[in-house]
């Protein structure tokens, strides 16, 4: 790497300790200094790519001494794909880091009074536990240093991730540790076939191509839906390209396509249609059913979810006497999980599609004692509202990343439930969340589950009583 200008070489500087996003931190003259795929104990030579007033972003660029604690990365694209980023600490420092993280953050962002927090819930796979992978089409592969340097012309079809940062660049994946059999049969079979006929890899650029995306959803249950996103139709390219990959992989029992010209990726707003099998693939949880449609938000980590489930159940105290409210219930998992124990389960979602997905689960599993509803949660909590269907004795909200909005806080307020479970995928936002809190409630008990290995993630579970 060449040197920036302007921007120091700063020579054998030692990692100090792990910080948020997946970067470890080291600190010179008071300056902080963020670096990615180091750990505590390496020794490096960092070449500094962005330098601010209090702090600085560098990339290693080489290792004097490493780490004890480190260890072999044991995927081949561990430092330019952008996931998987602590494949170099040992799970158990993992664990070790991502519990000091829920701890500092809830008490340095939200300046909250917490109880000692629980150990955090380990995942017992380290490697293949996601039940859902996207890959992307690319005409324009992303090639590394190595193969620059090299001199040789390479094949530049790609089918992988985005590389960080860069949109137009997606990095060839050979394989993947992130979900099981027969995943990465799946994805090679797809791209060499299109290789030998001929397809067009789609022009992130110029907007042109055929093939686009790759999705692949597997269940505990065995079943296998995968998803082709097209640009155009084609119906020739389209239907030979899927009865090969079916006759290829017998065991899918959902494949589907979906034709998105539109410049950005996303497909929940296109139509998604069924070529062979069943427009859904059943996930099973405890002695319930779980219908997964192409569109239905469901947990990646199936296992884990089981075990985060289990903790907002556990922490809800539920005698069979409640009422529950669901917020962000989605395709309803929590409002069901919970109802055999709950007198009634009341769930809220913005987006109606997932509300009748809600709506079948709970028909699937014989489950009477839910209703649903889709809206704005501030628009959805009325008086009247609450009057019709009873006051919540325990409120369930498991938001997205960017936490909950003042109007929905000030909704809870309304409502005023004797006891809150909040489930996160984000401490930080979190902790921004439970100190609009604080003044009526108190934490009674924190608990930490780990989603997603080898990365930075981590679920966090609060339980708050009503003061």
């Amino acid at each position: 790497m060449g040197r920036k200008k302007n921007l120091p070489l700063i020579r054998e500087a030692e990692i100090q300790d792990i910080a948020a996003e997946g970067k470890a931190i080291v600190k010179i003259d008071g300056m902080v200094i963020f670096v990615p795929f180091v750990v505590p104990g390496d020794v490096v030579d960092l070449q500094v790519i962005k330098k601010r007033s209090s702090y600085m972003d560098a990339l290693p660029v080489f290792f004097h001494h490493y780490s004890k604690i480190r260890q072999i990365p044991v995927c081949e694209h561990f430092g330019v794909c952008g996931g998987c980023k602590w494949q170099i600490l040992p799970y158990q420092q993992q664990l070790n880091f991502k519990q000091k993280q829920v701890s500092e953050t809830l008490v340095r962002i939200g300046r909250l009074d917490i109880p000692e927090v629980s150990s955090i819930i380990p995942s017992d796979n380290e490697y293949f536990y996601r039940n859902k992978l996207e890959y992307t089409f690319s005409n324009n592969r992303w090639l590394t240093r190595e193969e620059i340097e090299s001199g040789y012309e390479f094949e530049r079809s790609a089918l992988g991730f985005h590389i960080p940062e860069k949109f137009d660049k997606v990095l060839d994946i050979r394989k993947c540790w992130l979900q099981g059999d027969p995943s990465n049969a799946v994805r090679d079979f797809v791209k060499q076939f299109a290789l030998n006929n001929e397809m067009l890899f789609y022009d992130l650029h110029n907007h042109k191509g055929f093939l686009r995306n790759l999705i692949i959803r597997t269940a505990n249950t065995g079943e296998l839906m995968v998803i082709v996103s097209l640009f155009h139709e084609d119906e020739s390219l389209r239907t030979n390209l899927l009865n090969e990959l079916s006759k290829k992989f017998p065991e899918i029992t959902s494949l589907m396509y979906v034709i998105n010209s539109k410049e950005n990726d996303t497909i929940a707003d296109q139509e998604i249609i069924l070529f062979k099998g069943k427009d859904h693939i059943i996930e099973n949880m405890e002695s319930l059913q779980f219908k997964i449609g192409p569109k239905s938000f469901f947990q990646t980590n199936s296992e884990q979810a089981f075990k985060l489930y289990k903790v907002a159940r556990n922490f809800s105290e539920l005698t069979g006497s409640e009422v529950v409210y669901d917020l962000y219930t989605g395709i309803g998992t929590i409002a069901n999980f919970v109802a055999h124990q709950a007198k009634k389960v009341i769930g809220i979602e913005w987006i109606p599609e997932a509300i009748e997905d809600a709506k079948g689960n709970s028909q699937l599993n014989n489950i009477s004692n839910t209703e649903f509803f889709a809206g704005d949660i501030k628009d959805v909590l009325t008086k009247s509202f609450i009057e019709e269907h009873g006051h919540p004795d325990v409120i369930i909200l498991d938001p997205p990343r960017a936490g909950i909005h003042q109007n929905v806080i000030d909704a809870i307020l309304f409502t005023m439930p004797g006891k809150i479970v909040y489930v996160s995928c984000n401490p930080a936002t979190q902790a921004r969340d439970l100190s609009l809190l604080k003044d009526y409630y108190s934490i009674s008990h924190v608990q930490p589950v780990d989603m997603f290995p080898h990365t930075h993630h981590v679920e966090n579970v609060v339980c708050l009583k009503r003061n």
